[in-house]
Order: C-alpha cells, then sequence, then structure tokens
C-alpha cells in the first residue's frame, strides 16, 4: 500500500498540476484555444512545461545544493518558503507569455487561478504547513466546476474520476508524510476556491 501512495504522489505532484489543468481545460473546451493553431497549442504545453516545471525543479535542486533546502521532499515547513517564492516568480512569467497568445480569458483564468492559489500556500507556509499537493488537485477540480458552469459542460463523469483520484492523493498524503487530515482537506479547498473563482470570474482577469 505505501509503495502505491509513493507513486500517486510522485504522479500527481503538484508541480505537474498548472499543465495537467490547461491541458485538461483545451481537451474538454476546445473554444478556448479556436484561434491557436493545433501545432501551436502543443508549443504553448511545452512552454508552459518548462516555465512551470523545469524552471521550478531546477531552482529546487540549486537550493538543495545550496544548503537551503534538505531534499526535494522538504518535510520542514521553513524549507518550503524559498522554492513556493521561486515557483510564484515562474507561474507569473508563465501567465506573462499566455497572456500574448489568442486564448480565450477564461483559460488566461485558470492559470491566474493556479498563481493565486500558490501565492496563499506560500502565504499560509509561514505560518502552517498545508498539502501542497491538494492544493493542485483542489486545482483541477476548480478548473473543471468553474467551466462546466460558465460553458454548461457536461463534465459530471470527468469531475467524479478526478475527484476520486484527488481522494486518493489525499490519503496517500496522510500515509507518505507528515501532513494531518486538517492540511489536506484545506489544501484541496483553497486549491478548488481559487481555480473555481477565477474561472468564474474570467472576464475581469
Amino acid at each position: 500500500m505505501l509503495p502505491i501512495a509513493k507513486i500517486l504522489s510522485w504522479v500527481l505532484h503538484p508541480i505537474l498540476m498548472p499543465v495537467i489543468a490547461v491541458a485538461l481545460a483545451m481537451y474538454v473546451d476546445p473554444p478556448l484555444v479556436y484561434f491557436v493553431p493545433p501545432p501551436a497549442r502543443s508549443i504553448m504545453l511545452a512552454m508552459l512545461a518548462v516555465m512551470t516545471i523545469a524552471f521550478p525543479l531546477t531552482s529546487t535542486l540549486l537550493l538543495i545544493k545550496a544548503g537551503v533546502v534538505r531534499d526535494v521532499h522538504m518535510h520542514i515547513r521553513q524549507e518550503r518558503i524559498a522554492p513556493y517564492l521561486l515557483t510564484l516568480i515562474h507561474f507569473g512569467l508563465a501567465y506573462y507569455l499566455f497572456r500574448q497568445a489568442p486564448v480565450h480569458p477564461a483559460l488566461l483564468a485558470v492559470l491566474f487561478g493556479s498563481i493565486l492559489a500558490t501565492a496563499l500556500t506560500f502565504v499560509i507556509t509561514f505560518f502552517w504547513k498545508i498539502s501542497a499537493h491538494m492544493v493542485g488537485a483542489g486545482g483541477v477540480i476548480g478548473m473543471l466546476s468553474g467551466l462546466s458552469f460558465i460553458h454548461h459542460l457536461p463534465l459530471l463523469d470527468l469531475s467524479a474520476v478526478v475527484i476520486i483520484l484527488a481522494g486518493l492523493l489525499g490519503t496517500a498524503r496522510l500515509l507518505t508524510s507528515d501532513h494531518t487530515q486538517s492540511q489536506v482537506i484545506l489544501g484541496a479547498l483553497v486549491g478548488w476556491a481559487c481555480v473555481h473563482t477565477t474561472t468564474l470570474f474570467h472576464w475581469y482577469i
């Protein structure tokens, strides 16, 4: 059971969630990228992966080498502050690049919601340890619920699958980390609330 929980924690790592959320949004709601040619969509996702996965990961490895962070697991709350800040900066740069593309404002809102969730996670980490994994998973759920509401999409089945995966991930975090149940639940709520709300009010993002 424990090995499966560890695998799930890696496969659904929070650093992957912005790319997963945006790619899934493009898939379930094609009009979001109607004016972007298919080849360009792949380039956009690749650029997003570089900005939100490769850059934060490289920054974290450099922090480990510098002795600021002990390992990639960052079990100590204080160790998470610097990586979260650098991740937030990279997410902001990715959002800026996406604003240059002819995409629907709702897609920008999904990415902005991810930035907002990361910012709240960063602030909360100064005082309390919150599950970043569940913030990411909650953000994907928030994207689906937000797009379903504003564009009347039939996403109930897909949402149910994602919610089940989020529940399994939450269980995995309880088994493989020192997170408490409240930290897991609050993480999911923060992620969902940020992305769902920004998606609903996408014209103002």
